[in-house]
């Protein structure tokens, strides 16, 4: 680290110029915008996250590189909003690259967790262990061609969900979309359709924990155009059937909660809401929906392209190291042996499901 001087501060004390240095060293990176990876959602992580803290990388002429994260138990570190977080990584001026490990033990950590570092990360991709697809939809020629594409490479597929939206028009009444919802009631049902659908599922609830929730209301309140919450809502006859929360930037849009009332599955309305908050981004100026990475049949089908994302950790020598080592290494081991036999994964969803359900009752 020699040259440099390293402060490391919660993340409310970043002023408006580390805000403006931040953005400009994203922008030319040339990475997409994504809005987890803007001060603003640090700064958001900093208020429900006690533990959550930057480092400033500063040089004679003021600071090239902020690293978020959060400092645990015997200094283990984590990504900043770690299992909420779709995109992860320090942003750094170019030619910028300390070491990776001295960089820790300057923020007083000895490992430092991540599970979606964004491509070109090149301080920490070497300590990867998984790689990861990311779908993402390509909007930047706009809606129409992008329908155009989807109609060739999947004409069938297109063609039942519109004629799913007219028969539930037909049957329930007026379908109505909103892309940016202000009615914070749309967002409480979609935080307990979402809630429900952990429990069925056999997953954990994250809308369990206090600080995600928190983390949501405040998202939902930003108007802050790096980083801010869109409530997207489809209505039949007045009542939501389906919504999604997400976070965007101004030209990124990031999947994040989408859910939908089962009372309605027949119709698919969590398809609908898609496809209509697709189009209603394109008009908005969105050229990328990054729809993040684990699988799901309804990403393979709207997705133009993968991006990649990476899983693993920095770990030091030591107490701390070891700490991790034993706490985290055999879990991930576990789940990266069942992603990677398809039956297995199956008979383990289904598994969960089962026990979801009886949960439920």
């Amino acid at each position: 680290m020699s040259g440099k001087r390293i402060d490391v501060i919660v993340p409310g004390e970043l002023g408006a110029d580390d805000r403006k240095i931040w953005r400009e060293i994203r922008a030319a990176s040339g990475a997409p915008a994504n809005p987890f990876m803007d001060p603003a959602f640090t700064v958001a992580v900093g208020r429900v996250r006690p533990r959550a803290r930057v480092a400033v990388l500063r040089e004679e002429a003021g600071p090239v590189g902020y690293f978020p994260h959060e400092r645990a138990f015997a200094g283990r570190g984590r990504a900043i909003g770690l299992g909420v977080s779709d995109s992860q990584g320090a942003v750094l001026r170019p030619g910028i690259r300390p070491d990776a490990r001295a960089l820790l033990r300057a923020c007083g950590l000895s490992s430092w967790e991540f599970d979606n570092l964004e491509a070109g990360q090149a301080l920490f991709v070497p300590h990867a262990v998984e790689e990861l697809a990311s779908p993402v939809v390509d909007l930047g020629a706009g809606f129409e061609r992008y329908a155009e594409s989807l109609r060739r490479a999947s004409p069938g597929f297109l063609r039942q969900t519109l004629a799913k939206e007219r028969r539930l028009a037909r049957q329930v009444g007026e379908v109505r979309f909103v892309y940016d919802e202000p009615d914070p009631g749309a967002l409480r049902a979609l935080m307990r359709w979402k809630s429900a659908q952990y429990r069925r599922t056999g997953r954990r609830d994250r809308f369990a924990q206090a600080w995600i929730t928190r983390l949501v209301d405040i998202l939902a309140r930003s108007e802050d155009p790096g980083c801010r919450g869109v409530l997207s809502v489809l209505y039949a006859a007045g009542r939501p059937v389906a919504a999604h929360f997400g976070l965007r930037s101004r030209t990124v849009l990031s999947w994040w909660f989408p859910a939908y009332d089962p009372a309605y599955g027949k119709y698919s309305p969590g398809l609908l809401l898609h496809l209509r908050m697709l189009e209603a981004a394109a008009a908005d100026g969105i050229g990328l929906v990054d729809l993040g990475s684990g699988p799901a049949r309804y990403k393979e089908s709207f997705k133009t392209r993968d991006l990649t994302v990476h899983e693993g950790a920095v770990v030091c020598a030591g107490v701390g190291g070891a700490v991790h080592r034993l706490g985290r290494e055999p879990v991930r081991a576990a789940r990266r042996f069942v992603r990677e036999r398809p039956g297995l994964a199956n008979g383990a969803a289904r598994t969960l499901e089962g026990l979801g359900r009886l949960r439920v009752r």
